[in-house]
């Protein structure tokens, strides 16, 4: 399952100090063609979300930046930028672990990846490992309070 493949590279982010959300870019072919983990800590962007990294990678890899025959699943619901970055990319289907009902941008505060006024709309299918990823980011969350 896909969804497990992103919990172990929202794992990879504990060993910076990031906060642990993975991501990856499933292809046409159902083979993974990007992942990513949250950055942001380890390189001082505050673009390295692992959603934007993992469309990176699958962008590099596929060799376009349309990622219209591309699946996205992710650990924890995205935020504004990452629901920009999903659209922007044209990624038909969404599928996120955990909500974020604090941030979350696709479904639970905004939702901007099904607003009629822009030009794609995304599918988005959640809840899919949300305990595991909701435990995850619990734990992380309070060994840094």
């Amino acid at each position: 399952m896909r969804m497990e493949v992103a919990l172990e590279e929202a794992r990879l982010a504990l060993a910076t100090g990031d906060v642990p959300v993975g991501a990856v870019v499933v292809g046409p072919d159902g083979a993974v063609t990007g992942r990513g983990h949250n950055a942001r800590e380890a390189t001082g962007d505050p673009t390295a979300h692992a959603e934007v990294i993992a469309l990176r990678q699958a962008a590099a890899t596929l060799g376009r930046w349309r990622l219209d025959d591309c699946t996205l699943v992710v650990t924890l619901e995205p935020c504004a930028m990452c629901a920009g970055a999903i659209v922007l990319a044209r990624i038909p289907r969404l599928v996120l672990g955990a909500w974020d009902p604090k941030a979350g941008a696709t479904g639970s505060v905004h939702d901007l990846v099904r607003d009629r006024r822009l030009n794609h709309r995304v599918e988005v299918v959640g809840g899919v490992l949300e305990e595991e990823c909701a435990t995850l980011l619990r734990a992380f969350f309070a060994d840094h309070r």
